[in-house]
């Protein structure tokens, strides 16, 4: 290990956190100068911006032939997102969850979710099914920027004629360019992080394998990671939310849409992939939906349990990757011990808050 890959590693930090910043700031701004709310500009902007190194990677890999990759790239994405991101950013500070979410947003993920998996059981997502999720993409950014700005014009037309105006945001073309910036630094960043990572775990003696699932799998989510953790700390956490749920469904519409349309044969979908992988990425989706109604909030015990079950989910790939003696024993206690105990805690929480609502009503 070199101080240039150390120099690379560190260099590689400071922009993601630079990049999330100018990216944040950007988008927080933008929001109010376009007239919509920033759960909307999280979930489009933001989501679509920071998902761009999933683009580029799954993009050039079903050109490339290598379809698995790509898919294996969008599920491997969301699932990180939603346990470790969510996580990690909940960890930090609670997010509260706009009802927009429930009420579309997160049914859309989980929708979308459940789609991959049917489109994919004759053993590939074809160039219609891209011209199908594509043509989705379009039409869901269409749909939430067309109602956000009728909301947000509704809410100011109620507004007293006495409040005072809004602190100046900057021009529309200062905040765009801010957005840029923050997106480049944070897709630089992460390049180098990864590599920086990679070459310090191979100088550490760690194996291209567990390299492969762990730094590498993470590393096009970097940009995401940084920019809801920034979002999270600066009270932004429509964005921090919105830019998660919006880049899962910006993954399988956009990403696995426009990869599968430039793939000679479409995205091949394994039968592994279509007996544990999706069928985790849908589990994850469905998730999030008890968590985000207790409450409408996500609390720092809720993060803990998605990092754990990313951490679980960590070591069954490498398990079963290594065919290690373990994975029976790693497989029945999350089956039957740490699943049913997570489902039982939420199904009483989501009980608690249906009967907190009801009351209230």
């Amino acid at each position: 290990m070199t101080g240039l890959t150390l120099l690379l590693f560190l260099l590689g930090l400071v922009a993601l956190v630079v990049g999330a910043e100018w990216l944040v700031r950007g988008a927080s701004r933008l929001a109010a100068a376009v007239g919509v709310s920033p759960l909307v500009i999280g979930l489009t902007v933001v989501a679509f911006g920071t998902s761009s190194p999933e683009l580029a990677v799954s993009v050039q890999a079903a050109w490339s032939g290598q379809a698995d990759l790509a898919l294996g790239n969008v599920v491997g994405s969301n699932v990180f997102n939603v346990l470790f991101i969510l996580g990690i950013s909940a960890v930090i500070v609670p997010l509260t969850v706009a009802r927009q979410l429930l009420r579309l947003d997160v049914p859309v993920m989980i929708v979308v979710s459940v789609l991959a998996l049917i489109l994919g059981l004759d053993g590939a997502i074809d160039r219609s099914d891209g011209i199908l999720f594509t043509g989705g993409v379009v039409a869901y950014t269409w749909w939430l920027i067309r109602t956000s700005r009728r909301e947000v014009a509704a809410e100011k037309a109620a507004a007293p004629a006495d409040q005072p105006a809004d602190v100046s945001t900057g021009g529309v073309l200062v905040n765009i360019v801010l957005i840029v910036a923050g997106l480049a630094a944070l897709v630089l960043g992460s390049r180098w992080l990864v590599q920086g990572a990679v070459a310090i775990a191979a100088a550490l003696g760690v194996s291209e394998l567990v390299i492969g699932l762990t730094v590498v799998a993470a590393g096009t989510s970097l940009p995401e990671v940084a920019a809801s953790i920034a979002a999270a700390v600066r009270g932004e956490r429509d964005i921090a939310v919105g830019n998660v749920v919006g880049s899962n469904i910006f993954n399988i519409l956009a990403v696995l849409g426009l990869s599968s349309l430039v793939s000679p044969a479409g995205i091949r979908v394994s039968a592994e992939a279509l007996e544990f992988d999706i069928p985790v990425m849908i589990a994850v989706a469905v998730a999030c939906f008890p968590v985000f109604y207790t409450g409408t909030t996500i609390s720092r015990w809720e993060g803990i349990v998605f990092l754990g079950y990313y951490v679980a989910y960590t070591a069954y790939l490498i398990l079963n990757a290594t065919q290690h003696a373990g994975l029976a024993t790693f497989r029945a206690a999350m089956l039957w011990f740490a699943i049913p105990l997570t489902v039982f805690t939420f199904v009483v929480s989501l009980w608690q808050a249906w009967q907190r609502r009801r009351a209230a009503a």
